[in-house]
């Protein structure tokens, strides 16, 4: 292959105001979640006995968790379905679920009352196999961990033939080899957990069918969470290879990403497909013209995010124009990730509510700077790490 063509660090500067605005967040957010860890929930959050999960539980977990969807759907569509063609993108889409799931892991982590006991369920004397949530935990952390096994050969490929550190070099030749070896089963193990707990997370609502709006309660809310998590997963792989390749000045590998995005109308036409029979057949489609904010959001969750979307990628035109694209995939993001604010806060009322829930300024400040701390990372990574194909100047489609 073309040494243009192959994984290398970017090689820019980090000092650019972008960065320094993103560090700013990120250490505005880290002082709050400090204030949260020292002095309890209750001291920068509105939840309460009648909301316990809120804006972190609603978007840094379960939002996260379905955009970081495009480290195993691409690594089953390089890797099991043998689709080498898009092989470029599977690096970037791996470091975006590695990075992830971990500040999930954190938003969970500032989320929880106890927050020192999130290792509990390593311990089989803590398991609770009857519980859904206990079968969510196991599987994002069990594929925390092959993501980092995934990464680990990047890492190596950075210092193998650095001369400066020989014995290191020598190291990571042996960590690269021996990783190699047992890299089929983590990709299989990857795929398998994926779809466990992508499903899984629609299960938490199942289960209460009182509290939870009929326009989003379903007893196939686990279907429709995992074809969701898959058309996102190759949707945010190329909204991240668009906006980085714009953020870093590189030019965007249009090839991959336009033909990727002939297989979203097709994810987009089944999810669609599935809610509509749904509806039909429960007849929850009445409550479409009851005027209330449910109502509202879910017109807009469905048209902006999925109707609208899965027609623009119908059109060659907007697949090959990195603008329309963008703006495509943009739009299926934004829809997934209502979608999961909806369900888990939009639809979810306690029986009898004495108020009702806004997330708080403290709230949004985690948020913004775990998202800001992400992107930190990920720039990071990708100029130091050989994460990113470059392509030749001149070849992308305007």
């Amino acid at each position: 292959m073309n040494e243009q063509h192959t994984p290398q660090p970017v090689g820019r500067t980090l000092l650019t105001p972008g960065m320094g605005l993103l560090a700013l967040l990120a250490l505005i957010g880290a002082g709050v979640a400090a204030w949260r860890f020292l002095f309890g929930l209750s001291s920068i959050t509105n939840l309460d006995q009648q909301h316990p999960w809120g804006l972190w539980i609603a978007f840094d977990v379960a939002t996260g968790v379905a955009l970081a969807a495009g480290g195993f759907t691409t690594a089953a569509l390089v890797h099991i379905f043998h689709r080498e063609h898009f092989h470029a993108v599977v690096r970037p889409a791996l470091l975006t679920a590695m990075l992830g799931y971990t500040f999930v892991g954190l938003g969970l982590m500032a989320d929880l009352g106890r927050y020192y006991n999130i290792w509990h369920p390593v311990l089989p004397s803590m398991w609770s196999p009857d519980s859904v949530l206990f079968e969510v935990g196991m599987c994002v952390m069990c594929y925390l961990t092959v993501l980092y096994l995934e990464f680990a050969p990047i890492v190596c490929e950075r210092f193998i033939d650095d001369r400066r550190w020989p014995a290191l070099g020598g190291l990571a030749r042996k960590l690269h080899r021996a990783l190699g070896k047992v890299m089929p089963l983590l990709i299989i193990a990857g795929v398998v957990l994926s779809c466990l707990h992508q499903s899984s997370l629609g299960d938490l609502l199942v289960i209460a069918p009182a509290k939870t709006h009929p326009l989003w309660w379903t007893p196939i809310m686990t279907i429709l969470f995992l074809l969701s998590a898959v058309a996102v997963g190759f949707t945010i792989v190329i909204f991240e290879g668009l906006y980085a390749a714009w953020a870093l000045r590189l030019e965007p590998e249009m090839e991959v990403l336009g033909a990727l995005a002939r297989y979203i109308p097709f994810l987009l036409g089944l999810y669609l497909a599935f809610k509509i029979g749904d509806m039909a057949i429960r007849g929850s489609y009445v409550h479409l013209t009851e005027g209330s904010v449910q109502s509202v959001m879910f017109v807009i969750e469905m048209v902006g995010g999925v109707v609208v979307p899965l027609v623009m990628l119908l059109s060659a035109r907007v697949r090959n124009s990195p603008r329309w694209l963008l703006v495509a995939s943009l739009l299926v993001v934004l829809g997934v990730a209502l979608n999961r604010i909806n369900v888990f806060l939009v639809a979810w009322q306690p029986l009898y509510p004495v108020k009702s829930y806004f997330p708080s300024v403290g709230e949004f400040a985690v948020t913004v700077g775990l998202v800001s701390a992400l992107m930190i990372l990920y720039r990071v990574l990708v100029t130091y790490f050989p994460v990113i194909t470059h392509v030749p100047t001149g070849r992308a489609t305007s």
